[in-house]
């Protein structure tokens, strides 16, 4: 058990740990992944339980108060996990940077907790690829989040708006999803909307940065098999949330992380996604909207 703390919290070898507790390094790498599967096991459902309609409204409050960005449900993005090359594998999970690595896709909440991962897809895929056959991302397409009823913006009595989460350029925009406006030829007011959803996107990378920080494992190449390297990621991840919980936040623990975000890649979105964005961008500059400092900071 102290072997799999070791590893997680240093990133040290599994020929450190052989030296350290007389292990043999099969056998640690044997203890590395049962106790992440028990812990997984253990704390999947107690702190990262999929959320109901009146806790997604509770998240919703907290995205307002901390990022004044209204009806907000979550932030979304991936990062790559650098691993060694995985047997037979081809070229499946070298990614655009060079390296091997599977993907960690998040949705996390304004308190920095993750509330849904999807762990060990292939480093060569996007983000949007990921996004949609992950079951959150099907869920999502489906309506079956349970999200709330939409409901008007704060300070204004319609229209009644969606839920939504926020994302990168490098996710579909939908009823449901936010991504920024493209970058060429903004107007002041599209420019007032990527920098609110800039500062509610935030907080995932704020949350990768607790995680990589806390669990230094992660800022090295992940020297296990694959399959235990998947496990000691979703095991980081619920520890995360649990810690969490019990010592709250420190802000410099984000400042720095090793793990690296994809390549924006081109995806369309839909009409009706783009008609949500757009009241978006008009409540963000109407006076029960904007920000007293939005035009300062753009």
């Amino acid at each position: 058990f102290f072997s799999l703390f070791r590893y997680l919290g240093t990133g040290q070898s599994l020929a450190s740990l052989h030296y350290a507790f007389l292990v043999g390094k099969s056998t640690a790498s044997v203890i590395i992944r049962e106790t992440c599967v028990a812990i997984w096991d253990a704390l999947h459902a107690a702190v990262m339980a999929q959320p109901h309609k009146e806790q997604w409204k509770e998240i919703a409050d907290v995205f307002q108060q901390t990022c004044q960005f209204p009806n907000c449900a979550g932030a979304i993005d991936g990062k790559h996990i650098r691993i060694k090359k995985p047997v037979r594998s081809g070229s499946q999970y070298f990614n655009y940077k060079k390296y091997f690595s599977f993907i960690l896709f998040a949705m996390c909440d304004a308190n920095y907790s993750f509330r849904y991962i999807d762990v060990g897809s292939y480093g060569s895929r996007s983000d949007s690829a990921v996004f949609a056959h992950s079951d959150f991302g099907k869920m999502l397409q489906d309506k079956a989040l349970d999200l709330p009823e939409q409901t008007a913006l704060p300070g204004t009595t319609s229209p009644a708006m969606s839920f939504v989460f926020v994302g990168d350029e490098a996710f579909a925009l939908g009823e449901n999803l936010m991504r920024p406006y493209s970058s060429r030829g903004l107007s002041l007011a599209r420019r007032v909307f990527n920098y609110r959803l800039t500062r509610a996107r935030r907080v995932v990378e704020c949350a990768f940065g607790i995680l990589a920080n806390k669990w230094r494992f992660l800022h090295t190449p992940i020297h296990l098999k694959l399959e235990t390297a998947i496990s000691a990621v979703k095991a980081a991840c619920v520890l995360h949330n649990f810690v969490r919980a019990r010592d709250g936040y420190n802000f410099e623990d984000s400042l720095t992380h090793s793990l690296h975000s994809h390549r924006p890649s081109v995806v369309r979105g839909h009409r009706q996604g783009a008609a949500v964005r757009e009241q978006f961008t008009a409540y963000f500059m109407s006076p029960h909207g904007a920000l007293p400092w939005q035009l300062d900071a753009i």
